[in-house]
């Protein structure tokens, strides 16, 4: 029933922590790995937590996605760059969308 949304969470926390990196590599920015790190490994629990812990598991995958929406959705739309706001944004918007359905059918 949540195979999905684990797989997802599971994916998308991997990317934001690879994408944490890039950007310490990248820029040297501590604030990104930091961030990368804490979000993804925030996405990994609540895909472990599934479906165990069913609810704790979607809430904190959903609020996660929600705040990485939150960040990378305006930066994408100043920016207009694919890499990395727009694919963030994406991976995000669809996090939240897997949480909600998978909320509706729980």
């Amino acid at each position: 029933m949540f195979g999905p949304t684990k797989t997802y969470f599971i994916g998308f926390g991997l990317v934001t922590i690879a994408g944490g990196i890039m950007g310490y590599v990248k820029a040297r920015s501590t604030v990104s790995l930091s961030a990368g790190a804490i979000s993804g490994g925030l996405l990994l629990v609540a895909a472990f937590l599934l479906p165990s812990h069913a609810v704790v598991g979607l809430t904190l995958g959903g609020l996660i996605s929600l705040l990485l929406t939150g960040y990378f959705l305006p930066a994408f739309f100043r920016s207009r760059q694919i890499a990395p706001a727009g694919m963030m944004s994406v991976l995000s918007v669809m996090g939240v969308v897997f949480a909600i359905l998978d909320w509706m059918r729980e």
